[in-house]
């Protein structure tokens, strides 16, 4: 195989003030990264775009470093071993890696994953076998102690993580599973396509009417991806020593001015469990998830879908799609 001599990466061109847009991202050719010992040249075939990846991009206080200006993004990524100068690894593997966001990666070996592409499709390493799979099984099960007969709500539950979590429930027992989506066609996949009880649009009213009117009786396990109404409405609606997985909070990435939940003094009287939790914690969970998600999935009981965009000269748009809600389930860009 002929290499290159150069290749195209994705830059922070500028810090986004409220929504991303094209402007705040560069399109750079650079030349083809050079391999020491111990390293992979990787010819990346999938990246991925994650709702994490906007607070990367601001200076704001978080778990993970912010991205430089004027420096490569990266991201999970799968891709072709061309080069290798590292042992058990050789050209022709298939690696999962977090070098995305660019179509040529010098990846250490050791932060290197093989994966087989005869198991599963190379971007469900990325997503329902990835790391948005494994968090929807860690924050359901480890964080959110599910146990057969609750009743679970699943917000932002047509995207990577949510379509997960509220399969996982219904699978594991759940008496009841409400997801909410931004609009008719995604509330109309997850009842018909994935099993959910119930589904609502939380554009039609006020989040905590219609979460009301889907569970009458309350719910046992929140699993929150949007933060703010939603938070406030599933409080509301929690029973006592109701259990809630704070995952994510995109309602408020893009904006300066965020909203939290009102209502947290209702926590002490039902007394609550609220915990924030990263998938990096639940490692332990690691075989278990790819061996009972993996096998759901060989036997049709699990679905998803996945949103893919082509070309990394259109990664900037398909990560700002995503942000809007455009995806239905795990948005991917092919390289």
């Amino acid at each position: 195989m002929t290499l290159p001599s150069t290749a195209r990466e994705v830059h922070l061109a500028s810090r986004p003030e409220g929504f991303p847009t094209p402007e705040n991202f560069d399109l750079v050719e650079v030349p083809l990264p050079e391999i020491a010992e111990g390293r992979l040249l990787v010819r990346n075939l999938v990246m991925s775009v994650d709702p994490y990846m906007r607070g990367r991009m601001g200076l704001g206080k978080s778990y993970v470093a912010p991205y430089g200006i004027g420096e490569a993004l990266t991201g999970g990524a799968v891709g072709e071993v061309v080069a290798s100068e590292a042992p058990g690894f050789e050209v022709g593997d298939t690696v999962l890696h977090g070098l995305g966001w660019r179509e040529y990666s010098a990846v250490d070996a050791a932060e290197a994953t093989k994966v087989d592409p005869r198991t599963a499709p190379v971007g469900a390493y990325l997503g329902v076998l990835g790391m948005p799979g494994m968090t929807a099984y860690a924050g359901l099960l480890d964080v959110a102690s599910f146990k057969e007969g609750d009743v679970v709500f699943v917000s932002g539950a047509a995207g990577a993580v949510g379509q997960v979590a509220g399969q996982v429930a219904r699978l594991r027992g759940a008496a009841r599973v409400i997801g909410s989506a931004g609009s008719d066609a995604k509330v109309k996949y997850l009842v018909d396509e994935l099993g959910f009880d119930a589904a609502f649009n939380y554009k039609d009213g006020p989040v905590g009417e219609l979460l009301h009117r889907a569970a009458p009786d309350g719910i046992d396990v929140y699993f929150d991806n949007v933060g703010g109404e939603h938070l406030e409405a599933a409080i509301d609606s929690a029973t006592t020593f109701g259990r809630i997985a704070l995952c994510g909070s995109i309602a408020n990435y893009n904006t300066s001015t965020p909203t939290g939940p009102r209502n947290l003094g209702l926590a002490v009287g039902k007394r609550l469990t609220l915990r924030g939790f990263l998938v990096k914690d639940h490692e332990h969970l690691r075989e278990q998830f790819v061996r009972e998600v993996g096998g759901w999935i060989a036997s049709g009981e699990l679905r998803y879908q996945e949103t893919v965009t082509e070309g990394i000269d259109r990664a900037p748009a398909a990560f700002i799609g995503m942000l809007r809600g455009e995806n239905v389930g795990k948005a991917l860009v092919t390289l």
